[in-house]
């Protein structure tokens, strides 16, 4: 999932620079979205994991 908010911020770098700022605004957006989303879901794996302990 940070690939894509990475491959997101990149395109909203490109199409800032080339004056689209529509597009760019959209694309940012669209990146931090995906950044929180998965920040959260590995808080919410490392709380689970944390709980559950590992079994050996």
């Amino acid at each position: 999932m940070l690939g894509w908010a990475l491959t997101f911020l990149v395109i909203a770098l490109i199409a800032a620079i080339l004056g689209f700022g529509g597009i760019a605004g959209t694309a940012v957006g669209i990146a931090k979205i995906i950044f929180f989303v998965a920040i959260a879901l590995f808080l919410i794996s490392a709380v689970f994991g944390a709980v559950r302990g590992r079994r050996v």
